[in-house]
């Protein structure tokens, strides 16, 4: 068995937790940003309007008092603010309005529209002049603020996508460690068989050489080889296995055959194949399997008795096995999970055999394997579908 790739070895829920913890600090981290802007603007703009205020103040003021105050006001290069009187009327002249464009500036319904803008989103700041009269400024956010309205909703896609990712990747791993296991488990079982079969072979020859012309012993030799295909079988789980044959009639006819023997003479089971030969590659020893699997089941749901029906047909450049029984049928919920790793409906059953049958026929030949139809009380279609050529 292959050693396991480097993240199947990671401990999944640490990177779990990890990334969890990073949106979360995401999350916080970036509204803790957006409110401390916010605060930050509204405490510039409060001195802005400050500096307005001394400076409309008949008192005399030094140089560098002044200096300071024209300082304050041209320092604001980045928040939109204007001046207005209590009549909420915007003062036109020069250091009235900051970063406002130049064209709502000349627009008076603009100008009012942005003035209402404001006021919605922030309360003015109110001036006290001199004479008694009150005047207003108006501000917004900042571009880079409004930029940032954005970023919400870029951290909620982003979450949205590390959700996906965090869903994909566990049932990735999960999943690779099943296929892991299953591998493991048939290789140790064609490990098993292999000795006591080696033995067997070599009675089996002594018995031939004893009788060679008995139908019993016959038959035992085809079980016999029969086992060792089955052992061939699992060895070749967890590796990729070579396409070398191409009679798809063939192995289904021997199939067919060998199956048709050891059933139930109380089960009637019929092969349908074309009169032309498929030619599509294949590796014999696993879609045997499959097929077997399949059959197996079917005879199983009828309770060894019923009728079976296996065909083969081309459709839309794919070739279609259909194996169709007129078994117990499935509900909804076991059609669902019949291909899941250890789920099986029957008693002693290890919910093995669908779910490498799957395996086989998807990751080893391109293909699929599904249910096609089940009826409580009716039956199970089973059709496996293979690309030709």
């Amino acid at each position: 068995m292959k050693n396991r790739p480097f993240l199947s070895r990671i401990n999944n829920w640490f990177v779990f937790t990890l990334l969890t913890v990073i949106v979360i600090a995401l999350i916080v981290s970036s509204n803790i940003l957006i409110k401390n802007l916010r605060e930050k603007e509204a405490e510039r703009i409060k001195v802005f309007a400050t500096a307005i205020k001394i400076l409309q103040d008949n008192k005399q003021k030094s140089s560098e008092t002044q200096e300071l105050l024209f300082a304050i006001l041209t320092e604001n290069d980045q928040i939109p603010s204007i001046l207005t009187n209590e009549n909420k009327e915007p003062f036109i002249f020069e250091g009235s309005s900051r970063n406002i464009a130049k064209e709502i500036l000349e627009n008076p319904g603009e100008l009012k529209k942005l003035i209402s803008k404001m006021e919605n989103n922030y309360a003015p700041f109110e001036i006290e002049v001199a004479n008694g009269d009150k005047q207003f400024v108006f501000y917004d956010n900042s571009s880079l603020l409004n930029n940032l309205r954005y970023y919400p909703y870029f951290l909620g896609l982003f979450i949205l996508s590390y959700l996906l990712f965090s869903f994909w990747f566990l049932r990735t791993i999960k999943k690779t460690d099943e296929g892991y296991v299953w591998a493991g488990l048939a290789k140790e079982t064609a490990h098993q068989i292999g000795t006591p079969l080696s033995s067997m072979i070599g009675w089996m020859e002594i018995m031939k050489l004893e009788n060679p012309d008995s139908e019993g012993i016959e038959e035992i030799e085809k079980d016999i080889e029969r086992l060792r295909t089955i052992s061939e079988r699992f060895s070749k789980i967890g590796s990729v296995p070579e396409l070398n044959d191409m009679n798809f009639n063939q192995m289904i006819q021997e199939n067919y055959e060998y199956l048709k023997s050891r059933i139930s003479s109380k089960i009637s089971f019929t092969l349908q194949l074309p009169t032309y030969t498929i030619l599509v590659p294949h590796n014999k020893i696993l879609m045997s399997w499959v097929i077997e699997n399949l059959v197996k089941n079917a005879v199983d749901a009828m309770k060894g008795e019923g009728s079976l029906q296996m065909s083969v047909f081309e459709r839309n450049k794919n070739i279609l096995v259909e194996v169709k029984d007129t078994g117990s049928g499935m509900t909804k919920q076991q059609a669902r999970n019949a291909f899941k790793p250890g789920y099986s409906t029957k008693k002693r059953g290890w919910g093995l055999g669908l779910s490498l049958a799957k395996r086989v026929v998807q990751e080893y030949h391109n293909g699929d394997i599904k249910i096609s139809q089940t009826e409580l009380g009716k039956g199970t279609t089973f059709r496996i579908t293979i690309k030709k050529g």
